[in-house]
């Protein structure tokens, strides 16, 4: 899960809250790309790979790079699926598939595209705006990462779930998918390591993130939750050094912008 403390914006419902859990299966997929190959390796998703992915059932959501430099080369994107068996059964599919296999091969003429892949399965929280690709204009995309203090995460959760993400939209800040890692993964939903909250917003600009976060930090109604919040569980509720951050920027044919 290293990617987990590095990246997806996208999937936005107007509300914060919506009526029934998203019970999918997601999975962050991270590919570092090999030296030089990294257009390559959009020309690839680009021209095939979202198509086929299409095809076999596997429903794109985002794709990103980074912000700024980018020396390890990272395309970050993520993908739903109606179940982890689900999931299993369409890649097999894919990678099958005779026009993947055509791809693949023409693609890597000159030497693999991708040096490492990361990847990780997700559930969405019960209070996770439902993700769902949509194209609103230019913005920019911040993943956060929280890990939290051993038995803290059901704090953590409701502390987002009563106030924090209403505070967020009262500072124009976007909420997008809320996560945790599946059960069998680091960070997993059940002990052990049930420690790890993923979410994702949208800014209109690196700028604009920061006056926001500036102003929600100064919120009485934020400042008074986070009190609450502590007192009720004996302490902060994240590790030292527990939250993670990094700006993203969508590629050109992602479904969400």
């Amino acid at each position: 899960m290293k990617t987990l403390l590095c990246l997806l914006a996208f999937l936005c419902a107007a509300t914060v809250t919506h009526a029934a859990p998203d019970t999918r299966c997601f999975e962050m997929r991270v590919y570092y790309a090999a030296e030089g190959k990294l257009d390559a390796l959009h020309k690839r998703f680009r021209d095939h790979t979202c198509k086929l992915f299409e095809k076999h059932g596997i429903t794109n959501l985002g794709y990103f790079v980074p912000i700024g430099d980018n020396p390890e080369r990272k395309l970050i994107y993520f993908l739903a699926y109606p179940s982890l068996e689900a999931r299993n059964a369409s890649w097999k599919a894919f990678m099958a598939d005779p026009n993947w296999q055509k791809a693949y091969k023409a693609s890597e003429v000159d030497g693999k595209l991708v040096a490492k892949i990361e990847s990780a399965y997700l559930n969405a929280t019960d209070y996770s705006p439902l993700a769902k690709a949509e194209n609103i204009g230019s913005r920019v995309f911040e993943l956060r990462t929280y890990t939290a203090e051993p038995g803290r995460l059901p704090n953590l959760n409701a502390r987002f779930r009563d106030h924090t993400l209403t505070l967020f939209t009262k500072h124009g800040i976007t909420n997008l998918p809320y996560w945790t890692p599946m059960a069998d993964q680091k960070g997993a939903v059940n002990p052990p390591g049930a420690d790890t909250l993923i979410y994702l917003l949208a800014h209109a600009s690196q700028d604009a993130a920061k006056a926001s976060f500036g102003n929600f930090g100064k919120d009485p109604g934020w400042q008074a939750a986070r009190k609450a919040s502590e007192e009720k569980a004996g302490g902060s509720l994240t590790i030292k050094g527990g939250v993670k951050s990094a700006f993203l920027v969508a590629t050109d044919y992602s479904s969400v912008k």
